[in-house]
C-alpha cells in the first residue's frame, strides 16, 4: 500500500526536477542570449565609431569650405552693390556677429549701411497685435497708401517701408524726415523697437532673424515677421529675409515666408546667414532683388539653391 509519505516524496522529487530543469535551461538560454547581445553591442559600437569618424570628417570639410567662403567673400561681392544703400532690421533673436558680418560685406560690395532698426519681442507678440496695429495706422505718413490687410505685420511693414525705404524707381524719399522721426519714436514709445540712432532711408533692406519661434503663439509671431519683411520688400527696391536653418522650419519666419507664394514671388530668403557662405548668399540675393528676381537660398530642405546662380544638386 502506497503511503502518504511516498506521495509527498514523489511530489517533492517532481518539483525538484522541474526546478533543476528550469535553472539549467535558463542558464543555457541566458548564456546564448548574452553572447548574442554582446556581439550586437560590439557591432553597434563599431558602427557608432564609424559614424562619428564620418561626422568629424564632414564637419572638417564644412569648416574648410566656410573658411574659404569667408576668405573670398569680399572679392565675390566687390562692387556688387556699388553706390547703393542698405538698411538693417534685426529681431531679438538675430545674432550680433551675423549683423556685423553683413555690415562688413555690404561695405565691401560698395554700398552703405544707413542704420539699424532693432525690433523687440513685443513687435511680434500676439498679445500686442492690436496695439501695434493702432500705432502703425496712427503714424501713417501723409500721402502713403497702406494695404487693406489689417494684420499688424503688414501694417508695420507699410509704416516702416514708407519712411525707411527709398522709391525703387527714383531712389527718392517717400516721406518727410519728420515723419521718419515720428514713426520711429512712436514705435519706440510703444516698446516695439529699440530707440534707433542715425537712421536714414535706403534702397534695400536686410531683415535678420534667429531660429524658429517656440511656445504659445509661435506661428503668429513668425507670421508677423514674415509679413512685415514682405511688405518692406514691396516698399523699396528689395528685401532679403535671413536667419539660421531652424528659421526655415514651420514656426520660423523664413519658413512661413517660403510657404507663402505672395512672399516668395517677390522677396528673397536665406536660411544659413550664420555661415560665411550664407552671408555671401545674402549679398548676392540683394543684387538679385535689384534686378527684380527672388529666390530661396541656403541649406534647408525648402531652399532651392545654396546661392543665386548656383544650381542645387537633386533639386
Amino acid at each position: 500500500m502506497i503511503s502518504l509519505r511516498y506521495h509527498i516524496v514523489s511530489i517533492a522529487a517532481v518539483f525538484l526536477a522541474l526546478a533543476v530543469g528550469v535553472v539549467l535551461g535558463s542558464t543555457a538560454l541566458n548564456g546564448t542570449l548574452l553572447s548574442g547581445l554582446s556581439d550586437e553591442k560590439s557591432e553597434l559600437a563599431n558602427r557608432v565609431t564609424d559614424l562619428e569618424a564620418e561626422r568629424n570628417t564632414l564637419n572638417a570639410r564644412l569648416a574648410d569650405a566656410d573658411a574659404f567662403a569667408g576668405s573670398v567673400g569680399g572679392k565675390v561681392v566687390d562692387g556688387l552693390l556699388d553706390k547703393r544703400s542698405v538698411i538693417l532690421v534685426t529681431t531679438e533673436g538675430a545674432k550680433p556677429a551675423d549683423r556685423d558680418a553683413i555690415k562688413e560685406l555690404v561695405g565691401q560690395a560698395g554700398a552703405s549701411v544707413t542704420g539699424e532698426v532693432q525690433l523687440t519681442s513685443s513687435f511680434a507678440d500676439p498679445g500686442k497685435a492690436d496695439q501695434l496695429r493702432e500705432v502703425a495706422t496712427r503714424l501713417q505718413p501723409a500721402g502713403a497708401q497702406f494695404p487693406t490687410a489689417g494684420d499688424p505685420g503688414t501694417l508695420a511693414g507699410a509704416l516702416l517701408g514708407s519712411v525707411l525705404m527709398l522709391d525703387k524707381d527714383s531712389a527718392d524719399r517717400q516721406s518727410a524726415p519728420t515723419e521718419l522721426t515720428a514713426a520711429l519714436s512712436g514705435l519706440a514709445d510703444g516698446g516695439f523697437i529699440k530707440p534707433p540712432e542715425d537712421v536714414a532711408p535706403a534702397q534695400l533692406a536686410v531683415v535678420l532673424t534667429g531660429g524658429k519661434a517656440s511656445g504659445d503663439g509661435a506661428g503668429d509671431r513668425a507670421a508677423t515677421l514674415a509679413r512685415f519683411a514682405t511688405q518692406l520688400d514691396r516698399a523699396g527696391a528689395g528685401t532679403v529675409l535671413a536667419g539660421d536653418p531652424a528659421s526655415a522650419e514651420g514656426t520660423g519666419a523664413v519658413g512661413v515666408a517660403r510657404a507663402d507664394t505672395a512672399s516668395t514671388s517677390i522677396m528673397s530668403t536665406v536660411d544659413n546667414v550664420g555661415s560665411s557662405a550664407g552671408r555671401v548668399a545674402t549679398l548676392l540675393a540683394l543684387r538679385e532683388q535689384l534686378e527684380g528676381n527672388a529666390g530661396r537660398y541656403g541649406v534647408a530642405g525648402n531652399a532651392e539653391a545654396p546661392a543665386p546662380g548656383v544650381e542645387q544638386e537633386g533639386r
